[in-house]
């Protein structure tokens, strides 16, 4: 509570010879401030609902006996979109033959009735396969994640670009080819 300081002495005389009187102090207790403070605090924070933790849900592959057939996926099943630079968007059904026949040029817009139809004309194992380049940006990454939730793709994995499916997506940007590495020869 605030005090008052009332110790000095005399009336409020004027003139010569006449001692200045103390002036008087106030002096403000800040206890109950506080208290109120810490009583304020912890009010707000029992009354306040936590934030609860959001996770990713997961899609695991069923169990099989054979773990080399695990994560085996039909050919007809599957779709692969590349991601290149400048939004450009590129996709192909099944393995990427070696001529680049079944290698397509797409955008965002065009690319979600693709995933639509392809979805619509396969079992249950439909998968997508996502893979941008060094080139691609993140925007790009996230719109196709955005695009999967929004076709309710169930099944999706995000991969490393293979070297010959970057040639793909660099000679049809209308980039210089580079050469392709040869894959390693196996062991025998």
């Amino acid at each position: 509570m605030a005090e008052m300081d009332t110790s000095s002495g005399g009336g409020h005389k004027k003139g010569p010879g006449v001692k200045k009187g103390k002036k008087m102090s106030t002096r403000v207790d800040l206890t109950p401030m506080v208290d109120l403070g810490f009583l304020l605090i912890t009010f707000f924070i029992f009354t306040t609902t936590m934030s609860k933790p959001t996770a990713l849900k997961l899609n695991l592959p069923a169990d099989t006996k054979d773990p080399n057939q695990q994560n085996k996926l039909n050919d007809k099943s599957a779709l692969t979109i590349l991601l290149g630079k400048e939004n450009n968007v590129f996709y192909y059904e099944g393995q990427l033959s070696p001529n680049g026949a079944n290698f397509k040029a797409s955008n965002f817009k065009e690319i979600r009735d693709e995933i639509m139809q392809k979805k619509n004309n396969t079992d249950t194992t439909f998968m997508v396969i996502i893979k941008p380049n060094d080139e691609s940006n993140y925007k790009n990454v996230v719109d196709i994640l955005d695009e999967m939730k929004i076709t309710q793709v169930g099944r999706y994995a995000l991969v490393d670009i293979t070297p010959m499916e970057d040639q793909f997506v660099r000679i049809t940007e209308g980039e210089p080819a580079t050469a392709v590495p040869a894959a390693p020869a196996g062991k025998k």
